[in-house]
C-alpha cells in the first residue's frame, strides 16, 4: 500500500473533477478524508526454461545383459567398462530422440568419430560426421526404395502390404524366351523360371508381367564349371508361387551369379504371390517363403565332416559346408574376392521358413560370398526368421535395412570377415522370439577356428521395439567394432549382451588381449554410440 499527502490528495481530487466536468458531468462526489488505497500488481517472473528431467541413471545390468555360457561370464561391469572405453559414447540415452529410425533433429545424438580411421578402412567406408544410419528426419538415403509398416516408416516410401507396381497389359504380354507361361493371376502375365537355370538368363520389365518361381529355384547347377547368370532388371516384380506346398526360395550355387540391379525409383521386389492381390498381406505377415540365397567360394571357418580344416588366410582348398534350409548345396573355398553378383535397390519380402531347429532360411543367406559380391539398398522386410545371414565369406553391406524380422536384423558366424555401414534393424513391434536381436555375432561355439569372424559396422540404428534379451548379442569368441551407432532398447531388455563360451579370467575368448597367432585383435571396441536402453 502507499499513502499520499493531504496535498497529493486534494490535487488528485481536483483533477479528476475538472476532468469529469469536461465530459459534462456536474455532479461529482470527491473522495472522503483518509488514504487512498492503491494495489501494485506485481507480474509473476518468467519460468527459466529446463530440458526434460534425466531419469535415474541405469545400472550397469540394466545396461549390459550377463550371461554364462560352458561355466564362462563376462559381467555387466566388465561389458560396461569396454564400453566405458571407446570414446563419445552415451550409455544414459533417454526421451524423444528418435522418431521411428529417423533422429528428430539434424543434430548428432553423440559425438561422431571418423569411421574411416577408427576401423582403417578408406576404401569401402565413408567419412561421416553424425551416428545412426540417418543424418536427421530429413534424410532420403532409405526414401522411395524401400517399403513401409509399422516396424519403420520411410520417406516417400509405399506401405510394403500395397500391391507392387507391376503395370497393366498383362492380359496382352508375353512370356520371355526360356520361360513357361502360367497364365493370368489377378490382372497379371505370371511368367514361371525353369527349376535350374542352366544358361544366362535375363528378365526383362515388362508392363503386366510377373516373373514366378516354384519350389527350390537354382541358378547353375551345382556341378557346373563355369556358372550362369540371372540377370533381372529394375522394376521387376518376382513372387514366389503360392498354389503348391513346397518351399519356394531362389538359390544362387557357387561359380553362377545373381545380377537384380533395380533404381531408386524402380527397385527390384521378391515377395509371395499373396502380396499381388489387395488386402493378400497384412503388417504380420511373415513366412510365405524362403528367401533369396547366395552361395560363393570365399572361406569359412566351418567346415563340414571330412573337409578342411582352415586357416588365418582361408587357404584350405577342402573346406566346404552345406548351408542351412536345403539339402547338398555347398559354400566356401578359397577366393577372398569371389562374386556371386550384384543386390542392389531390391525388396525382399515375407520370407522365412524353420525346416528344423536351427536350420532355417532367412530373407537373405550368404554363404561364402566373397568381396566380389556388391550388396546395398537392399530390404528385408517380415522374416520369421533373420532379416540377413551370413556364413563365412568376405562380403561386405551398405544401405541394408531389415524391418520386422521375427529373429535377429544382421546374424553373421562362421568366420566372416567384413564391414557395414548405414544399417537398420526395426525389429517387428510384438510377437518376435524370445531369443532376437538387432544384431546377433557368433561362431557356433567353436570360438578359435580359422579364419576368426571380424566385422566392422559404422553409422548404425538398431531398434529393438520388443522385449529380447538385447539388442546387440556378441558371442563367439568374435572380434568387433562398432562407430557412430544408436542402439535403443525397449522396456525390459539391455542395450549389449556380450558372451565368451570358453578361457578363464584374461583369456576368455570374446575380450582377451590380442593373439596373432589366434588372428585375435582384441576385445570389441565401441566409438561414438548412442545407448538408449530399457526403454527409455
Amino acid at each position: 500500500m502507499v499513502s499520499f499527502s493531504r496535498r497529493s490528495k486534494f490535487l488528485l481530487a481536483t483533477s479528476a473533477t475538472l476532468f469529469l466536468a469536461s465530459c459534462g458531468a456536474d455532479d461529482v462526489a470527491s473522495p472522503g478524508a483518509g488514504s487512498l488505497p492503491i494495489t501494485i500488481v506485481q507480474p509473476s517472473p518468467t519460468p527459466t526454461p529446463t530440458g526434460p528431467v534425466a531419469p535415474t541413471a541405469l545400472t550397469n545390468a540394466q545396461i549390459a545383459l550377463a550371461t554364462t555360457q560352458s561355466g564362462v561370464t563376462i559381467t555387466a561391469d566388465e561389458q560396461v567398462a569396454l564400453l566405458n572405453a571407446g570414446q563419445n559414447n552415451n550409455l544414459q540415452g533417454f526421451g524423444s530422440t528418435l522418431n521411428g529410425v529417423y533422429p528428430i533433429s539434424g543434430t548428432s545424438l553423440a559425438t561422431a568419430s571418423n569411421p574411416q580411421t577408427v576401423l582403417g578402412n578408406s576404401s569401402f567406408i565413408q567419412n561421416t560426421s553424425y551416428v545412426g544410419a540417418l543424418s536427421g528426419p530429413n534424410d532420403a538415403a532409405f526414401s522411395g526404395w524401400t517399403c513401409s509398416s509399422t516396424a519403420a516408416s520411410f520417406l516417400n516410401s509405399a506401405s510394403c502390404t500395397a500391391v507392387p507396381a507391376v503395370g497393366t497389359g498383362g492380359s496382352s504380354a508375353t512370356c520371355p524366351t526360356g520361360l513357361t507361361d502360367d497364365g493370368i493371376v489377378q490382372t497379371f502375365r505370371i511368367c514361371r523360371l525353369p527349376q535350374v537355370v542352366t544358361s544366362d538368363l535375363t528378365l526383362p520389365k515388362i508392363a503386366g508381367v510377373v516373373y514366378r518361381f516354384r519350389g527350390q529355384t537354382e541358378v547353375g547347377d551345382i556341378n557346373s564349371a563355369t556358372g550362369v547368370t540371372l540377370t533381372i532388371a529394375p522394376g521387376v516384380v518376382l513372387a514366389a508361387d503360392a498354389s503348391e506346398a513346397s518351399n519356394d526360395l531362389l538359390l544362387v550355387n557357387r561359380g553362377s551369379k545373381l545380377n537384380a540391379v533395380g533404381t531408386a525409383d524402380a527397385p527390384i521386389i521378391f515377395t509371395a504371390q499373396q502380396n499381388l492381390a489387395s488386402n493378400g498381406v497384412s503388417d504380420a505377415t511373415q513366412g510365405l517363403w524362403g528367401g533369396v540365397v547366395l552361395l560363393g567360394r570365399a572361406p569359412t571357418a566351418v567346415c563340414a565332416a571330412g573337409t578342411g580344416p582352415n586357416d588365418a588366410n582361408g587357404s584350405s582348398a577342402t573346406c566346404q559346408q552345406a548351408i542351412e534350409g536345403v539339402t547338398g548345396r555347398f559354400y566356401g573355398g578359397t577366393s577372398q574376392a569371389d562374386s556371386s553378383g550384384t543386390l542392389q535397390y531390391v525388396q525382399i519380402r515375407y520370407t522365412g521358413i524353420a525346416i528344423s531347429e536351427g536350420n532355417e532360411l532367412q530373407g537373405l543367406t550368404l554363404g561364402g560370398t566373397g568381396s566380389g559380391t556388391t550388396i546395398d539398398h537392399v530390404q528385408s522386410h517380415n522374416s520369421s526368421d533373420d532379416g540377413v545371414e551370413i556364413f563365412g565369406g568376405t562380403t561386405n553391406l551398405r544401405n541394408f535395412v531389415v524391418t520386422g524380422a521375427d529373429d535377429d536384423g544382421f546374424d553373421v558366424d562362421n568366420g566372416w570377415r567384413g564391414f557395414m555401414q548405414f544399417i537398420i534393424a526395426a525389429q517387428k513391434p510384438s510377437g518376435s522370439t524370445a531369443d532376437s536381436f538387432a544384431t546377433e555375432i557368433d561362431s557356433n561355439g567353436a570360438e578359435d577356428l580359422l579364419p576368426r569372424t571380424y566385422g566392422r559396422y559404422a553409422n548404425f540404428t538398431f531398434v529393438q521395439t520388443t522385449s529380447a534379451p538385447a539388442a546387440i548379442r556378441l558371442r563367439g569368441g568374435a572380434d568387433f567394432a562398432f562407430v557412430n551407432g544408436i542402439v535403443k532398447s525397449a522396456a525390459g531388455a539391455a542395450c549389449v549382451n556380450i558372451i565368451a563360451g570358453a578361457g578363464d579370467g584374461a583369456t576368455r575368448t570374446t575380450i582377451r588381449a590380442a593373439d596373432s597367432a589366434l588372428q585375435d585383435v582384441g576385445p570389441p571396441t565401441f566409438n561414438s554410440v548412442y545407448f538408449q536402453c530399457q526403454g527409455r
